[in-house]
């Protein structure tokens, strides 16, 4: 009998294993009103960002895996997790968790990337802002885990929990 792996599945953030997923990001983002963009963007800058004032999102071109991870994160930021609420280092931790979930949900690893992230604000509170918010960052992740499993007929509340 072979023994039951200790880890669940999870595809690499570099593969395309998950592009079937980004239709239904897409079909999200334009349920809460927004464009999406996806286009090359500079190696070294931002892999994406969301424009609440415009109404867009834009992802860089790559790997499908790299673009629904940063597809979700963007997406928790329309979900309400703004700057302007929430701070600057906090509205990014909190995404990233979100995402974190989400992604880990979906079977992709995004670890390397998320975690360093998220850990790199925690000198500002940043982890204090993570239990303060647990319950947003939990209803935000089901939200999403939702849209990607529902596709694009589900119906999603713009504000935040």
């Amino acid at each position: 009998m072979e023994p039951v792996p200790l880890a669940p599945p999870a595809q690499p953030i570099a593969g395309d294993s998950h592009a079937q997923l980004i239709a239904s990001l897409e079909g999200l983002a334009r349920e809460l009103g927004y464009r999406v963009e996806i286009r090359e963007l500079s190696e070294h800058g931002p892999r994406g960002w969301c424009d609440p004032t415009n109404k867009q999102i834009v992802i860089a071109g790559g790997p499908a895996n790299r673009q629904v991870r940063t597809f979700v994160h963007e997406l928790a930021h329309a979900l309400g997790v703004g700057y302007a609420r929430y701070g600057r280092e906090r509205a990014e931790v909190l995404v990233d968790c979100v995402t974190y979930i989400v992604c880990s949900s979906l079977g992709l690893d995004v670890g390397g990337e998320a975690i360093p992230y998220g850990a790199g604000g925690g000198e500002d509170g940043a982890l204090e802002a993570i239990r303060e918010y647990a319950e947003t960052i939990d209803a935000l992740a089901r939200r999403l885990e939702d849209a990607v499993e529902r596709g694009d007929d589900t119906e999603l509340a713009v504000e935040a929990a």
